[in-house]
């Protein structure tokens, strides 16, 4: 395949001419404790004696993030978007090397990870052409630590330069060189997710698997057994859905008797096939919407004068108000894993686990893998599933558009594989490479893994759906009633303990009954919509399921994984569809239609096919 101005040989040649261009005079290697100087004086310190700052851009430029080099790295379905960015990439990358030439720029070297094994150097360099950008390589800074000889990995190199033009915003990852470059942005998470989701292709490559999860050590009292066992967690979930409060949460543990929960990680970590797994930072970069009463230990942290906040709000004196959202709905900060703590007695004390790293299952009682999805109408609070189950849910990555943030999406299915929206290449490798380590785990130590779905959203809602001048509008008729963090608490820890009861449920997996200490008898889909109502409902998340499995079957799915998708289709009440061969593209049949009455109440979801990709021209400018 001819090389086409962003493939392996392009961005090989872009590479070798960027390592000329960083050895320039105009590129200053700076200390974290000089880089912090120049961060605190465009800050605003608040009455805790921490710093907090303002970005303009505040969200993740996801849309406009493409990925160049061998066809197997790139987005298997582009948007038109992405294309237009893969098209300009060459031209981009040529003046990128002109602009850094003379740009004035700070660079900071940290380390990711702490293990024998795989510990990526991390290479930030940031435009200083505007002197607030020192925030940037400062707050990111303390997402990690200091490299250390001892524990040599990778090299990876960020290039930040917001000072690109709003109109050529973007970010072009080149996995195969270590290499991110966020442009015309001026929000910390591009440096943060840049580095993981680069790790997260290294450790793939290197037999691991990047998982996009929060990880714990939880110790319980088993009630069979009336004594102390120790698990560990990963709690997967897509943004917004609780990964991170959950990833901190004591859920209401019994202390004096010597139940614990100890966080690990919050958002990355690189899985082994012996149940281990890699963390990879030492601060946590954390939505700041927070409750102190639910979320005690996040809170203490938030206040601590180590926090290092964006988009908070600061009051005149110095207050933090950290659920006033009037100017920004995306408040972030980093705090220190160490700093996480709760109050026991007149004492604060950390929950933080002593190691970022899960030990291999032989070494615990046993192992959970629980995924978070956020749903408002018939699904139940907790399913408990099946190793196999778990693969699907995996596979799925589900979650539901909010009325609160999209309204014109509100109630749509949203499908992630893996909820982590940083795969870079096929993401069906990467379901392929999680059903081989979960089964192995789950064949090699029966009995010790054990799998969960939560539903952090809620029940009984209803949304009608009208067009109005050809566009579609939704009203919310009826709210969903949420489920409270005390009862999730209570599920997850009566989970842990072996108190809950499940039963079969009408998604073929089994569903909570009976909870420790709660009352889950209201909480009944039954008593909120019609039996026509719910079948439609679960139709209607069938047929979504069936279509994202046969997308993800044409990366390179194992046929094994689509024929447990559509045996769980069955269990449901689907009827069986013709097999589809894997990695080959489908004409899709269309839909039942629902009824009028109940069509009003479900989601609509929009399945389009990829168009067709126009031949680029060969670019030959970067030499």
């Amino acid at each position: 395949m001819a090389d086409d101005g962003i493939g392996k040989e392009a961005c090989q040649r872009f590479y070798e001419n960027l390592q000329l261009v960083l050895k320039g005079p105009n590129i200053q290697y700076m200390p974290l404790s000089d880089i912090r100087l120049l961060a605190e004086k465009t800050g605003t310190r608040t009455k805790h004696g921490s710093y907090g700052w303002r970005s303009m851009i505040s969200n993740r430029l996801a849309p406009r993030t493409v990925y160049l080099g061998s066809p197997s790295v790139r987005l298997p379905n582009p948007s038109d978007l992405h294309r237009k960015l893969m098209d300009g990439a060459p031209d981009e990358l040529h003046k990128i090397l002109q602009v850094m030439r003379t740009l004035p720029m700070i660079c900071v070297r940290r380390q990711m990870g702490n293990n024998g094994e795989y510990n990526p150097i991390c290479n930030l360099y940031v435009s200083m052409a505007d002197a607030k950008n020192a925030r940037l390589a400062y707050m990111w800074s303390n997402t990690m630590r200091e490299p250390s000889r001892r524990s040599p990995g990778p090299e990876f190199i960020m290039i930040h330069i917001p000072e690109e033009h709003l109109l050529r915003q973007q970010v072009l990852t080149i996995p195969e060189f270590g290499l991110n470059l966020a442009l015309g942005t001026d929000y910390m998470g591009e440096d943060k997710k840049g580095f993981l989701r680069q790790a997260m292709y290294g450790a793939d490559e290197r037999g691991m698997l990047g998982l996009h999860a929060g990880t714990k050590m939880v110790t319980v009292r088993d009630v069979s057994a009336d004594r102390l066992k120790k698990y560990g967690v990963f709690l997967f979930g897509l943004t917004a859905t609780g990964k991170s409060t959950w990833s901190c949460h004591q859920l209401g543990l019994d202390h004096k008797r010597g139940e614990k929960t100890e966080v690990a990680q919050d958002d990355i970590v690189f899985l082994k096939k012996d149940g281990s797994a890699f963390g990879t930072e030492i601060g946590f970069y954390v939505k700041t919407d927070v409750d102190p009463k639910s979320q005690e230990a996040m809170y203490h942290a938030l206040i601590h004068r180590t926090a290092l906040l964006e988009n908070v709000m600061i009051e005149a004196d110095g207050s933090l108000n950290f659920l006033d959202e009037k100017l920004c709905a995306n408040g972030r900060a980093v705090i220190q894993k160490d700093k996480l703590a709760v109050k026991r007695g007149h004492k604060l004390v950390s929950i933080a686990s002593p190691s970022i790293n899960l030990p291999p299952l032989d070494e615990m009682d046993g192992l959970v893998f629980a995924f978070i999805t956020r749903r408002n109408t018939i699904m139940g609070f907790s399913q408990e599933l099946t190793p196999e189950q778990a693969v699907l849910a995996y596979l799925w990555g589900e979650s539901t558009h909010s009325f609160a943030t999209q309204p014109d999406k509100a109630g749509e299915s949203t499908r992630i594989v893996g909820t982590d929206d940083f795969i870079i290449g096929s993401r069906a490798r990467k379901v392929n490479r999680f059903y081989e380590i979960i089964m192995g785990l789950a064949e090699r130590y029966p009995g010790k893994l054990r799998c969960f779905q939560y539903n952090t959203g809620g029940m009984g809602e209803i949304l009608e759906a009208k067009e109005v001048d050809g566009k579609l509008q939704k009203k919310l008729v009826r709210k969903a009633t949420r489920v409270p963090i005390d009862l999730m608490a209570g599920i997850q820890r009566g989970d842990l303990r072996g108190t809950n009861t499940y039963q079969p449920g009408r998604l073929g997996t089994r569903e909570i009954v009976s909870c420790e200490g709660q009352d889950l008898s209201s909480y009944d889909a039954k008593k909120l919509y019609t039996e026509e109502q719910i079948q439609e409902y679960v139709r209607d998340l069938v047929e979504g399921r069936r279509r994202f499995t046969e997308e993800i079957a044409r990366e390179g799915l194992d046929p094994k994984i689509v024929e447990l998708a559509e045996r769980s289709f069955e269990s449901c009440g689907a009827q069986k569809k013709k097999s589809v061969p894997v990695g080959v593209d489908v004409k899709e049949e269309a839909p039942k239609p629902a009824s009028a009455e109940i069509r009003s109440l479900l989601p609509r979801s929009i399945f389009s096919e990829p168009k067709a990709r126009p031949p680029r021209p060969f670019h030959s400018r970067i030499r």
